[in-house]
Order: structure tokens, then sequence, then C-alpha cells
């Protein structure tokens, strides 16, 4: 079994979900949590208020690998700065703690999830619902996101660093397939 902590990071909202997934590829919730800080708060009270959260979360649950949304680009500067800044905290969490993080894009989360990289917020939450057996689709999009970070790593490794997923020995035949096509699409993008 693996159990995986995937972070949608925000300064205002950070979602935290905690999935233990079986060599079969079977998903199942653990904890799932979205950290609030208010926008009237300094930033580094903010920044603190997240970092704890995530540190606890580490603690309590200790996962084996820690999955993060990829920052990218877009016109809203003060939407990525602090995006980035919670990313640090994450990163600096786990790495003080031995684990390593993956990062994954948002297209390769709904991609795993969903089977449509195109896939909207309420097709991912949907599909979360579905694959860990919820009553509910998980709310806010933010903890639904995390969700889906987590189940992508568990089933599907690294697709940056072309690291497999821990469970690859259970893989089926069109899994294998699957990455095989991903790892010369990667090949293909770098060799431009």
């Amino acid at each position: 079994m693996l159990r995986v902590l995937g972070v949608d990071p925000g300064l205002t909202r950070c979602g935290v979900g905690i999935v233990d997934i079986e060599r079969d590829r079977r998903a199942t919730l653990v904890a799932v949590t979205v950290i609030e800080t208010a926008a009237d708060l300094a930033l580094e009270r903010r920044l603190l208020a997240i970092g704890d959260g995530i540190e606890q979360l580490l603690d309590t649950h200790r996962p084996d690998a820690v999955a993060l949304e990829r920052v990218f680009a877009q016109h809203n500067v003060r939407t990525v700065m602090g995006t980035a800044q919670a990313s640090g905290l994450v990163l600096r969490a786990a790495a003080a703690r031995g684990l390593a993080v993956a990062l994954h894009t948002p297209t390769e989360v709904k991609a795993a999830v969903t089977g449509h990289g195109g896939a909207d917020k309420r097709q991912v939450a949907a599909m979360v619902q579905r694959i860990l057996r919820l009553d509910a689709p998980p709310r806010p999009a933010d903890a639904a996101d995390a969700l889906a970070l987590a189940i992508c790593h568990g089933w599907r490794g690294s697709p940056a660093t072309g690291a497999a997923s821990p469970l690859d020995a259970a893989a089926t035949p069109a899994q294998e397939a699957w990455r095989a096509a991903e790892k010369t699409a990667r090949a293909r993008r770098l060799d431009r």
C-alpha cells in the first residue's frame, strides 16, 4: 500500500488530501481538509498557518509520498506568488521529513483521474467521488483537486522525472502502454 498526501497550493485556500492506494489501484480516503487563511492577515501569519497545517498533517498521517500541483504561469502575478509561496512550504516540510515531492500539472492530474486533460472541476470532483467511493463530491474544489493529485501520483508516479509509481509491479498492460507513450512524448519535447 502507498499513502500519498496531495496538495493543491494556495494562499487563501490550500487543499490537502491523503489517500491510501492498494497494489490493485484501489484508492481509499484517509483525510481531506482545506487550510484557509484570511486575506486581511499579514502575509507571514498566513504562511505560518499554512506551514503549521501541512506539518501537522504530515506528522499525523505519515505519507510515503507527496504530490504537489506544479505552479504554472498566469496573468495574475499575485495569484502565482501566493501559490508559489504555499508550494515552498510544502516542499520544505516534506524535505525536512525525508520525503520526495512529485510535481504534477493540472492537465496530468485531470488526465489521470478523468481520462481527459481538459476536464472541468465538476468532472474531476465527480471522478474523485467515484474513485474513493464517497457519498458526495469533495467540497470545496480545492479539496477535490488535492485528492485528485494524490490519486494521480499513486497511479502514475512522477511524469516530470519519469519515475514510475511505487505500485508499478501491479500495472496492467494498458497502464504500461500509457506510461511508455508518455515517456516517448516527454523525450520528443526535450529533443526540440
